[in-house]
């Protein structure tokens, strides 16, 4: 082997050097790239919602290492639409039901394409003084909006922050609780330190409390049940508090829920934030799906209480048209989590911090860097206003009201939890389905009072449900289990989606359900 002639790299050509930031180019590429998102768009139903490649595809396709020479725009972009797209789950699809919706507009697009056009490091005041300003006052309009209590919003002491995501709200809100109760009992207690959650509260906040270094022995998980809607009952929690006092621990934290991640259950606020008033406890409201619902006065009532907490959170790309990443979360007491978060070195001192008059996000957050996440938020807030927002939010209900209806009619299906929002928890009745069929397809003979083995077979013919129905590609749900019962969860929330959709995909559920329950009626 010949030896490698590197003068090339050692001598560039200027000639053959371009500006990485040309605005011609810019305007030329970036021209491409939005014709290929809006044809992406206006096509999007003919692709199948769930991605049906196997693991590994990707690296099949690509190239083993890095292009050495540039490559065009057109090459790559003819790349994407023909191995990216497949590997894609369509969260904007019209007939995405699955999860919680990341709904998407355009002013979340053009907002989020601004933010990262001006790409502006806004950890503090002096580092890009509209970013902070922008941030304080949309989280103040926002705040309105709810309905928040005043001292929740920067007019009345307390203030909102743009978070990445909920687990980030969690942690934080979490830390900053963690060393309020350490500096009444002391450092060396930090593991006696208790934290509150019912069996429905999202995985996100156990990560939280390890990361936070509480001691998982100590993380308590109240049980909820079907008979109170599985929503965090305060009685328990009062008694296991009482208990943990008792034992010479010290409670510190409850996180709330309203809208629970499998049923969209609501956790009573107002109670549960006088038994954390009771024993000094820190509250955090997590309202990460239906707190954007909340804006509309018909719904504000699932926050009634709210004035009780210390902290509130929703995300605005779940379910508010604003784009990932954006958890909007407002705090009584921004100093608690600011004494926990705030580093000062030298080279970030300046005359606007010394003052006191300004906000410095770095110190509400995890990192030091942080995007300008703000700009999105207002462009939505301005571009549709309040009352289209509602109208939008509402108009996703009365979809999954149609849904709701349209079980309800169907001998065969049930729904195991009420209806809150725009989520609709269903499954293929027990009465649909015949006992000694069960036992014949399960291969085994079992009595008739084995009610065990029929709830796992009636859990069975649910999940073979919905892997057909995800593997068609028509439409896309998921699922939970509560109470040990397997639920299909079907959650309207994409913005593309209209009533048509509905009606199809109850149709596309019908077929898949009919086939299956060939085998067992």
């Amino acid at each position: 082997m010949g030896s490698l002639n590197l003068n090339h790299s050692l001598k560039p050509d200027s000639d053959n050097l371009e500006n990485l930031l040309d605005p011609e180019e810019f305007r030329r590429q970036g021209h491409m790239i939005i014709d290929f998102i809006a044809d992406y768009y206006k096509t999007i139903e003919k692709y199948p919602v769930l991605s049906q490649v196997e693991p590994g595809y990707l690296r099949k396709r690509l190239p083993k290492s890095a292009p050495y020479d540039p490559e065009p725009i057109e090459t790559i972009l003819h790349d994407v639409q023909d191995h990216i797209v497949p590997g894609l789950t369509h969260w904007q699809s019209p007939n995405y039901f699955a999860f919680f919706p990341s709904s998407g507009s355009i002013a979340g697009f053009l907002g989020e394409m601004l933010a990262t056009g001006f790409n502006v490091v806004g950890f503090n005041w002096m580092s890009s003084p509209a970013a902070s300003e922008l941030e304080s006052i949309v989280m103040d309009w926002l705040g309105e909006m709810l309905r928040l209590p005043e001292s929740f919003l920067f007019s009345g002491g307390g203030g909102g922050v743009l978070q990445g995501t909920t687990c980030e709200a969690m942690l934080c809100t979490l830390v900053a609780a963690r060393d309020q109760m350490l500096s009444k009992v002391g450092r060396e207690n930090i593991g006696n330190l208790v934290v509150y959650a019912s069996d429905q509260t999202h995985s996100a906040f156990k990560k939280a409390t390890q990361i936070a270094g509480i001691d998982q022995k100590n993380f308590r998980v109240i049980k909820t049940s079907r008979s109170t809607s599985f929503s965090l009952p305060p009685d328990l929690l009062r008694s296991t508090i009482c208990s943990d006092i008792k034992a010479g621990l010290f409670p510190t934290f409850v996180c709330a829920t309203m809208g629970t991640t499998s049923t969209t259950a609501v956790d009573p606020l107002g109670p549960i934030c006088q038994v954390a008033k009771d024993y000094g406890m820190w509250v955090h409201v997590d309202a990460a799906y239906a707190g954007s619902c909340c804006v509309c006065p018909e719904f504000r009532h699932f926050i009634d209480g709210v004035e009780g907490a210390n902290s509130f959170s929703f995300n605005a790309h779940k379910w508010f048209f604003t784009t990932l990443d954006c958890c909007c979360l407002w705090l009584k007491d921004p100093s608690a989590l600011i004494k926990s978060l705030s580093t000062n070195p030298e080279f970030l001192r300046n005359k606007a911090t010394d003052s006191k008059e300004v906000v410095d996000y770095k110190d509400w957050q995890i990192a030091l860097s942080r995007r300008f996440r703000a700009l999105k938020l207002w462009l939505v807030l301005r571009s549709y206003g309040v009352e289209k927002l509602r109208n939008m939010l509402k108009s996703h209900v009365e979809m999954a009201k149609t849904f709701e209806g349209l079980v309800a009619a169907d001998k065969r299906f049930e729904t195991v939890h009420p209806r809150n929002f725009a989520l609709v928890c269903f499954r293929i009745s027990p009465t649909a389905i015949d006992k000694n069929k069960l036992s014949q397809n399960r291969g085994a003979h079992f009595d008739d009072d084995d009610q065990d083995h029929d709830h796992e077979c009636i859990n069975d013919v649910n999940h073979k449900l919905l892997e057909s129905i995800n593997a068609s590609g028509s439409i896309y749900m998921t699922h939970t289990v509560v109470d040990g019962i397997f639920l299909l969860r079907f959650a309207v929330g994409a913005t593309l989606t209209e009533e048509s959709h509905i009606f199809m995909a109850w149709k596309v559920i019908k077929q898949h359900a009919e086939d299956i329950l060939k085998d067992y009626v």
